[in-house]
């Protein structure tokens, strides 16, 4: 999982990787890690997807996680500061 949230989803890019791993380094995004404790804590259920995009200046982690009931919420949260930007659900029952 961890790779797939190292690259932003720039498919077509080959440098998104690095570009994510500089901004890391640089201190401009929070680890993996620290989001991922965020959401284990607040919104527990299984972690289906994790994205890493870049919008303009701004990178946004975006986690899909699946809650107990069928719920799958989609969180994005700003890749600086780890504040949740956003939250929407989807029920399929």
């Amino acid at each position: 999982m961890a790779a797939l949230a190292a690259a932003p989803s720039h498919a077509g890019d080959g440098h998104d990787h690095d570009r994510a791993r500089q901004a890391l380094e640089a201190g401009e995004i929070l680890p993996l890690r620290t989001i991922l404790d965020r959401v284990e804590r607040d919104y527990p259920g299984r972690i289906m997807e994790v994205e890493l995009e870049q919008k303009g200046e701004r990178w946004i982690y975006e986690v899909k996680v699946l809650r107990t009931g069928g719920v799958l919420v989609k969180l994005k949260f700003d890749g600086r500061t780890g504040n949740v930007m956003g939250a929407g659900e989807r029920n399929d029952k």
